[in-house]
């Protein structure tokens, strides 16, 4: 019997050699891993184990330069253009050290250059991520990259941190020795091991794909869309080029002049989001890791990969792929929200909530070709619906693949239509207005489904900003950007008012029916008086008619000012299930 040969063997390193081979470009990445660097509360993290001792983890390189495909740790050229060894697992570790001990920026999720700043104690040995409070401490070393990037020797480093110190504070010797002796263990961190397995070179790239998945689908690091970017980077790498590029424009602000762009004020997508609306839009598939098998295109039984029927796959990925990124659906999707009464991502509760619908915005314009008119209604009434009832927030993949399910086998776009309204009129139910709605109502959360459903009913009803001439929907636009925010949430009955009175539960006086949205100068003026005192003065304002017409669309029930603050709650939820219900009607 013929051993299977191993394709792999394991080398020893160093961290100061890891760092010295990024540096002249000898390790490198390929495009199969993932671009975006660790939070810097992770990478404090990292640093606090490698100090303690702990082992975090051994890497996975490759033996195999390429010319193509490859990006380099770091954002300036290296002395080697191709690298010997690429990463395959292990490039946020590696990432994030060599940002820190290089003292380099790297561009994180939202594509932007940023430095990664770690703050060291050295009195304990105590990590954190810098802030405004680390850089002021004279306990804390607000940057350690400093202590390999400055050129300074470790014994003078030592003594100016302990001269800075003893200004502030008397150390004694047993302090002075201890803080040096942590420093020295700080310094001493090059010297950290890793074990590295590297792939051999005889391996192709696509069995360098499959060991990446493999590993990773043993642990929570990776979501299901990263092992379809995988795929993209072998078989389809101008997708991942492209969902990558339209990702990062959608971060960056448009300049004057520079042509169309994905930018919006909704979503700040990301390339694993975009793919996850192509597969459902081209399989009608939402669970990623079916379509991942799908399109491996292996043979259950041979173990045979199947070429003709994978290309075929990726053709079906490839047409969905660009529907999703066309410029002028991706903004009549949002025009649709706009028409809802949702303006800006302040308003979005949950990020499936909209990706999803943008599936059915997609279906229902490319698929079946319903009049602009027509579909834009129905899926802000769609996205009002799911915001509402959190339909994609437990089990989103379950639910949505049900729903998809469906529209596979529908004929046309009246068929579209018709079921799409069915649903809506099957789950928002005359118990769901008058007795589900009002008792979702009862919380204190600031990201309440309801809550933004709300607001949304009062820009639709071109409601006024409570105690104001101003309309709400002005007043939220997105594209305000003022040192102050317009508009704030106003206690009605005011926190320290409530506090006075004994009511000292957050969960009680934040209660969403406490708040309306008020111009912060209002804001200021009211500050703890009850609302049968603050009231009057601002009445006097308005006519008759525009006071009655402002409580209506702010739910405020008659005379509420005189009302205990219980009682106040109670009669307003419904009024404001009202408001919500009457912007989804109009």
């Amino acid at each position: 019997m013929t051993e299977m040969p191993t394709v792999f063997k394991k080398v020893d390193y160093n961290l100061a050699g890891l760092l010295h081979y990024i540096d002249i470009g000898d390790i490198g990445l390929p495009d199969i891993q993932r671009p975006f660097v660790w939070s810097a509360a992770k990478v404090r993290d990292l640093f606090d184990s490698m100090y303690r001792g702990f082992p975090v983890g051994y890497l996975l390189f490759w033996a195999k330069g390429q010319p193509n495909r490859v990006r380099q740790i770091g954002l300036e050229e290296k002395g080697h253009k191709i690298p010997s060894l690429l990463i395959v697992d292990g490039q946020q570790r590696l990432t994030s050290l060599y940002a820190v001990f290089r003292g380099k920026p790297v561009l994180d999720e939202n594509f932007q250059e940023r430095r990664l700043k770690i703050g060291f104690r050295p009195r304990d040995g105590r990590f954190e991520v810098t802030d405004a409070a680390i850089e002021k401490d004279p306990e804390f070393i607000p940057d350690i990259s400093e202590l390999w990037t400055s050129g300074k020797a470790h014994w003078g480093l030592v003594n100016d941190f302990l001269k800075r110190l003893e200004a502030k504070t008397l150390l004694t010797d047993e302090e002075k020795n201890k803080i040096a002796h942590n420093l020295d263990r700080l310094f001493d961190l090059e010297k950290y091991p890793f074990t590295a397995l590297e792939i051999a070179a005889t391996v192709d790239e696509e069995q360098v794909a499959d060991i990446f998945v493999r590993i990773n689908s043993q642990g929570v690091q990776l979501n299901q869309g990263d092992f379809i970017l995988t795929l993209l980077s072998v078989f389809a790498e101008d997708l991942r080029i492209e969902l990558e590029k339209f990702s990062r424009a959608c971060h960056q602000v448009p300049q004057p002049g520079s042509g169309p762009s994905p930018y919006n004020h909704f979503i700040r997508v990301q390339p694993d989001q975009l793919l996850k609306v192509a597969v459902a839009l081209g399989f009608y598939r939402a669970r990623l890791h079916s379509v991942y098998q799908l399109l491996r295109s292996k043979d259950p039984i041979t173990g045979e990969f199947l070429s003709e029927k994978q290309n075929r796959l990726f053709q079906q990925l490839r047409d969905s792929h660009q529907k999703v990124l066309d410029l002028t659906l991706w903004h009549q999707f949002f025009a649709a929200l706009v028409g809802a009464g949702f303006k800006s991502a302040q308003m979005v509760s949950s990020q499936n909530a909209l990706l999803y619908t943008y599936v059915f915005y997609l279906i229902g314009q490319t698929r079946f070709g319903l009049p602009s008119h027509r579909l834009d209604r129905l899926i802000g009434r769609m996205f009002y619906a799911v915001t509402l009832t959190s339909r994609y927030t437990n089990a989103p993949e379950s639910t949505m693949e049900s729903d998809l399910s469906i529209l596979k086998d529908l004929p046309d776009a009246e068929a579209f239509e018709d079921t799409l309204n069915k649903w809506l009129h099957d789950v928002l139910t005359r118990d769901f207005w008058a007795v589900t709605l009002p008792n979702e109502l009862e919380t204190s959360s600031p990201r309440s489904p309801a809550l933004y459903a709300y607001h949304a009913a009062q820009n639709l009803l071109k409601a006024p900003v409570l105690f104001s001439k101003k309309s709400i929907t002005d007043l939220l636009d997105p594209v305000l950007m003022p040192k102050k925010k317009p508009l704030e949430r106003h206690h009605l009955f005011p926190r320290g008012w409530l506090e006075d009175q004994g009511i000292a539960d957050l969960k009680k006086i934040n209660q969403v029916a406490n708040f309306a949205l008020l111009e912060w100068p209002d804001n200021l003026q009211i500050g703890k008086k009850p609302p049968r005192e603050y009231l009057p003065a601002i009445r006097s304002r308005f006519t008759e008619e525009e006071w009655d017409r402002m409580c209506r669309l702010h739910a405020l029930p008659k005379d509420w000012e005189y009302l205990t603050y219980e009682e106040f709650l109670r009669q307003r939820r419904p009024l404001m299930a009202e408001i919500i219900r009457h912007g989804f009607e109009s």
